[in-house]
């Protein structure tokens, strides 16, 4: 049942009321913007300007496979959203042509060849990332598979950190369909998590993924 103020499930007016406790004024908090937004928008605005559909297809179509797999991972090393064991994975994973040239098709393929989440599209972004050099630790994690989703599309993809999303779900009330290894599943039923909270929270009127993305961390991490 759906109110003003969002669900009436207990467990989700729990989540509710921590969310607002730490941020009084939702996603419009100063506190909230600076702790949790503001690093990731300005992720996705460095995005913009230097990897867009356009800049993106022109670096693909000359072959500048390296230039783009060091703009993806520059704009990434300025956030915290992956560990440093994974920004390292990723780092060398895309060190040879081979790499660069994987992970730049795969990514493009992820981000612009389809409107909205595709399974076939995310299937084979992570057979790519599962495909790259492998140096020391793997370099398909849920988060590695994720963060240039959220980063470069925030309106339609969502950023999974594994711990945290399955814990905010406990917490929730939500059945995730979770697996350690990336897969189409798993993805869509953390959307389908994302979807609930948007619906849950409308009165707050989360933008895009970056909120509900904060609020399911909020939610479940071990920081809050």
């Amino acid at each position: 049942m759906h109110g003003p103020s969002g669900s009436r499930d207990p467990k989700a007016l729990r989540v509710r009321r921590k969310f607002l406790k730490l941020f009084p004024s939702g996603f419009r908090d100063d506190t909230y913007i600076a702790w949790e937004r503001e690093y990731k928008w300005n992720a996705h605005q460095q995005w913009r300007a230097v990897l867009s559909k356009s800049k993106f297809a022109a670096l693909l179509y000359e072959g500048r496979h390296a230039e783009i797999a060091a703009r993806a991972v520059r704009i990434e090393s300025r956030t915290n959203l992956l560990f440093s064991f994974e920004k390292m994975a990723l780092r060398d994973a895309v060190k040879t042509p081979t790499g660069a040239r994987t992970f730049s098709a795969g990514l493009f393929d992820f981000l612009y060849s389809s409107p909205r989440p595709d399974p076939d599209v995310f299937e084979r972004w992570c057979e790519a990332v599962g495909a790259l050099p492998r140096v020391q630790t793997r370099v398909l994690t849920w988060p590695v598979v994720t963060v240039f989703g959220m980063v470069a599309r925030p309106d339609v993809h969502i950023f999974l950190k594994p711990n945290v999303t399955k814990a905010a779900a406990r917490a929730y009330g939500v059945d995730l369909s979770y697996r350690s290894r990336p897969a189409w599943s798993t993805y869509a039923s953390v959307l389908a998590f994302a979807e609930r909270v948007r619906d849950d929270v409308a009165d707050l009127k989360p933008r895009d993924m970056i909120d509900l993305q904060s609020f399911i961390w909020v939610a479940g991490s071990d920081e809050y």
